[in-house]
């Protein structure tokens, strides 16, 4: 179906000879529309796609321009399927009239089209086509965090998430932009074809504000697929927090604007259950959880299992179970020994203060251990260096 739509986009719509906007046009990808019979040669209108075409691929860009007169103005909008008019921003420039946007699936649209003639005569006519409808496994959802608004800490990466693969990744990305102020250099990173992040080289600088611009809507996945939405994102980056956990002193030192705020007294994790070493992200906050045995693996027969319990404040650093939390039962180790089985337990005192003065985004840099983070487990973006993180770029 779009082999046709492509073969037939070529062709104009009529011969240019003098005709009435209700006469001129035909389907394709491209028209000639003269707007009025006047003895003046008529304005001839060439849009892509053409007057009352059909099945038009959704990464089309509508454009407009006139013929023997001057373009003058322009307005795309369409029918939604709730029956809503949605209008399409675009803009004129030198003659020429773009769409801002590329093309929703399955929807009638209306081109509003002005011009005057070498005379100065204003004409003006309207046109009409249809896009090509998608199933939604033929449509990749996208979204965006951090949310529109909010406020993160200075290691929080841009992520874009998809719910189906993106085998183009090269179109996608040159469609998704990351700007701050003040301005920082940074690329993207794809850890698979479903999540992509995006990073400056060093952490983010306290009060950054950073504007993210996923423009995918339209967009050629691959696969038969197209981006089904565009999405944006503006949000701040707030004071710098960094804890630094040491697992051979069992200490940690949360430094806050580069000062010691505090020094906490720790446990890590015990022989084979290793703490992770590296940098981490702070990518939850939570009270009142109950952590279990069998979200780490261990079942009831483990002599490692341990029974439900409840912990008041905690903050996870990696997907595969690594929090920061407190951890009562533990006190008289903390600061001397690693008995946990993987998290950084503390006292309640120090583990609500923490909870208090941290937020999503904040660092965490862990040392004195031999197993490392690994991409993908949580937020580990910061263990690359600038280079082997501008390799995962698709461009």
């Amino acid at each position: 179906m779009l082999g046709v739509t492509a073969c037939s986009s070529s062709t104009p719509s009529d011969s240019g000879k003098p005709a009435t906007p209700a006469t001129a046009g035909a389907s394709g990808s491209g028209s000639e529309s003269p707007a009025s019979t006047a003895t003046t040669d008529p304005v001839v209108f060439k849009t892509t796609p053409g007057d009352n075409a059909r099945d038009v691929a959704v990464d089309t860009r509508v454009t407009a321009s006139a013929e023997k007169g001057t373009l003058t103005g322009a307005s795309l909008s369409y029918t939604s399927k709730k029956g809503n008019r949605v209008p399409v921003e675009g803009k004129l420039d030198g003659g020429t009239w773009s769409a801002g946007d590329l093309l929703e699936p399955g929807v009638k649209y209306t081109l509003a089209l002005e011009a005057k003639d070498t005379d100065g005569k204003a004409t003006e006519t309207t046109q009409t086509f249809r896009t090509v409808d998608l199933t939604l496994d033929q449509q990749v959802y996208v979204a965006v965090s951090p949310r529109d608004g909010g406020t993160v800490g200075i290691g929080m990466p841009v992520v874009v998430r998809f719910d189906l693969p993106v085998v183009d990744k090269a179109a996608f990305e040159k469609r998704m932009k990351v700007t701050s102020t003040p301005a920082q250099a940074g690329s993207w990173y794809w850890l698979g074809s479903q999540e992509a992040h995006w990073r400056p080289k060093a952490y983010w600088k306290p009060g950054t504000k950073v504007h993210v611009d996923a423009n995918l809507n339209g967009v050629p996945a691959g696969g038969g697929r197209w981006g089904q939405m565009s999405r944006t994102s503006d949000f701040t980056i707030g004071r710098s927090v960094i804890a630094k956990v040491n697992l051979k002193t069992d200490q940690m030192d949360v430094m806050i604007n580069g000062k010691l705020a505090r020094r906490v007294p720790i446990t890590g994790g015990r022989p084979g259950f290793i703490t992770r070493s590296g940098v981490k992200v702070i990518m939850d906050k939570q009270t009142n959880i109950t952590m279990k045995a069998e979200t780490i693996g261990l079942k009831k027969n483990d002599p490692n299992y341990y029974a439900d319990t409840k912990v008041k404040y905690a903050m996870r650093v990696t997907n595969s179970g690594e929090f920061l939390h407190s951890a009562p039962w533990s006190v008289a180790d903390q600061g001397h020994r690693n008995v946990s089985h993987g998290c950084t337990g503390m006292s309640e005192p120090n583990a609500g203060w923490l909870y208090d003065n941290v937020t999503i985004g904040d660092v965490v840099e862990t040392t004195g251990t031999s197993r490392p983070m690994t991409m993908g487990n949580g937020y580990a973006d910061w263990n690359l260096s600038p280079a082997q993180w501008a390799a995962g770029s698709a461009l």
